[in-house]
């Protein structure tokens, strides 16, 4: 049954979501929707305004290509820059079906390891088209001028990553989420300079304002003076990242929040597979109380890394000390075909296995080896310092070990998050008007996602997809009812944002909101993490709406609204956490099956594998929102594999 209504609101039924993909065979999709979409005349083009919440890979790419068709752009961003964005922070790389190296790639080949890598719950129709542009990227960055690495003959190199058997991988260094926001970058702030963009830095989005069922702006809280601001536009674009920081410790940016994407599902926008969140197997261990953040070390040195543990429980000795007859290099063992290149879900849950068996490695026994040693002597210490001497630095300087000389110590962390907000075909949210780009929507990756395809997502969702699809919303709907910022639903968005804020500013409580969010951390990380049961997810649940209503009773902001308050600003950004936080549990209570990172110990093979359950769960979830205490309504969008049909994922 298709979904005849996109307003969010609700149907008394639990309606099965149309994703609008196109018919036709699975290779003509994307050609036969841009040929199909309406289209916008250049003189018309003029007459649209566009926001664009976000300024990433996503955010940034999206706004020059639409300002460099003529659109009128804004963009908002939290920082003081928007180049300073958290897709700063990715190393590894970016996948491109190029094949380069002439080792077998191809679109179907990327498209396929995709779809398997997400553990058959991506949208098949999304991933084709995904794998389909990724040759353009690289083409688009390279005339931007990004440096990517090149081989001795001036050929761009190639490097292999985890969850696949060529190497497609395109990088700078460890500095490739930089390079590539920079070419982003540089082309928006071209046209700012056109006049064509309008940045606004340092505002947050608080709201999404919705007229006649259409999403026709947003509301800003200015972070300097504290001020509330409307935006008229005709189209809204969030491209604002993750929501892994609901954890409290992961590896994203400290000011990453969930709270565009939150407000917006409270608006009508459907929240999807919010339990799809990944573990990074390739992180700095925890080291300390007082830590509040964690950092990544590129999946990349898995390339020239060996993971490994003692064989032995409690082995205290150093690793230099450990003789090879003494050391499990349990990747190599259990998976012979891919070895440390399994992808990032499979190589977490083993690292969790390991520890948990008492052969941890460090003081707190909670990480395992990342060791260079044969990769050193067989292609020489210059060669590994070219190719990841910046990661061996970053690593040195927090840990003060030098792992040219001792393994690396690592440990799974959070780090991406699968799931975000519903979208169909076009990145349209279920509110009308209102497109997801980027790690902000769920749509590429299904339960896992592969090392290097989230540069690969954001840069084809902003410059390749959104330029067709936004015009074909355009070009079919009518503006001609003339809307203002002072229309009503403005000033109720405005209204809603500064009594949540007010109520913050005046509860005045004994207790941090750190601790909260630590406290709310500390609950999913130990039910809604690594491996989650229904009991523990049950008592999650409880806990967390225990935690939240103590939250507003007793939390301290101090500081006023009217003015610099980063207290002020984590309140608002941890009382959504606090929200999503309970639906992400109950999303994976729900969910009776173990699939990518989302591994229920109820459901797994005898090998302690993820064991999926085609027959009930080969589906989205999408989530509505029936307000505050009610239980949200679960909606399905059924997933049909024709070209990938799902078998049980193996990397042996």
């Amino acid at each position: 049954m298709s979904m005849e209504r996109r307003d969010g609101k609700e149907s008394g039924i639990n309606r099965a979501l149309d994703a609008r993909i196109p018919a036709g065979p699975l290779e003509q999709k994307w050609d036969k929707a841009r040929f199909e979409y309406k289209l916008v005349n250049p003189a018309n083009k003029r007459k649209y305004h566009i926001i664009v919440v976000g300024t990433g890979l996503a955010g940034a790419s999206a706004a020059a290509s639409l300002s460099e068709l003529g659109y009128q752009v804004s963009t908002f961003c939290l920082q003081d820059s928007p180049r300073r964005a958290h897709s700063i922070a990715a190393q590894g790389g970016i996948n491109a079906a190029k094949n380069y190296p002439n080792d077998g790639d191809s679109v179907r080949r990327l498209f396929y390891d995709t779809v398997k890598g997400g553990d058959y719950r991506a949208r098949e129709a999304n991933v084709y088209r995904l794998a389909q542009v990724s040759g353009a990227i690289i083409d688009q960055c390279v005339g931007q001028g990004v440096p990517f690495a090149r081989e001795y003959g001036g050929t761009l190199a190639n490097r292999s990553f985890g969850g696949a058997q060529v190497s497609r991988t395109f990088y700078a260094r460890g500095q490739t989420g930089q390079q590539l926001l920079l070419g982003a970058y540089s082309a928006m702030m071209k046209q700012v300079g056109r006049g064509a963009v309008r940045s606004h830095t340092r505002k947050e989005m608080v709201d999404v304002v919705v007229v006649d069922g259409r999403a026709r702006g947003i509301i800003t809280r200015d972070l300097i003076t504290g001020e509330y601001e409307r935006h008229l536009a005709h189209g809204v674009i969030l491209a604002t990242g993750g929501y892994g920081n609901a954890f409290y410790l992961s590896t994203n940016a400290m000011q990453s929040n969930c709270t565009a994407i939150w407000r917006s599902y409270k608006r009508g926008a459907f929240f999807a597979n919010p339990c799809f969140t990944q573990i990074h197997p390739t992180c700095i261990p925890v080291h300390g109380e007082g830590q509040s953040k964690l950092t990544l070390m590129s999946e990349s040195l898995r390339n020239d890394g060996r993971v490994w543990v003692p064989k032995s429980k409690g082995d205290a000795r150093s690793p230099q000390d450990i003789p090879e007859n003494d050391r499990d290099y349990y990747l190599e063992r259990i998976y012979p075909s891919f070895g440390n290149l399994v992808p990032r879900d499979v190589a977490s849950r083993q690292a969790k296995f390991r520890t948990d068996e008492g052969r941890g490695v460090g003081p707190s026994g909670l990480a395992v080896y990342l060791d260079f040693k044969d990769a050193i002597a067989r292609d020489g210490r210059q060669v590994i310092g070219e190719k990841y001497g910046n990661l061996f630095e970053m690593y040195e300087r927090i840990t003060d070990d030098n792992p040219y000389e001792t393994p690396m110590r690592i440990y799974p962390a959070v780090h991406y998050t699968m799931g975000g907000l519903w979208v169909d075909y076009d990145l349209q949210s279920t509110l009308p008007g209102l497109f997801v780009l980027g790690e902000a929507n769920f749509s590429d990756h299904g339960a896992n996602r592969l090392g290097a395809s989230a540069l690969m997502q954001g840069l084809a969702d902003g410059y390749f997809i959104i330029p067709y699809t936004l015009g074909h919303y355009l070009g079919r709907t009518d503006f001609s009812k003339g809307v203002s910022s002072n229309h009503e639903a403005f000033g109720e968005a405005e209204s809603r944002a500064q009594e949540t804020a007010k109520k913050l500013i005046t509860a005045r409580g004994s207790k941090s909101v750190d601790y909260y969010h630590k406290k709310l951390g500390h609950i999913l990380w130990e039910f809604v993490g690594m491996a989650r049961h229904a009991e523990g997810l049950t008592k999650a649940l409880s806990g967390i709406q225990k935690i939240r209503q103590e939250f507003w009773e007793n939390v301290k902001v101090t500081g006023e609204e009217d003015n610099i308050n980063i207290e002020l600003e984590k309140a608002l950004r941890v009382a959504d956490f606090m929200e999503l936080g309970e639906l992400m549990a109950l999303d994976a209570l729900e969910r009776k099956e173990s699939c990518g990172g989302h591994f229920r110990n109820e459901y797994q093979t005898p090998e302690n594998e993820a064991l999926r359950d085609d027959h009930g769960f080969s589906h989205v979830a999408a989530w509505e929102f029936k307000g505050l205490g009610k239980t949200p309504q679960r909606h399905r969008e059924e997933l049909r594999f024709e070209s990938c049909p799902p078998s049980q994922r193996s990397y042996k």
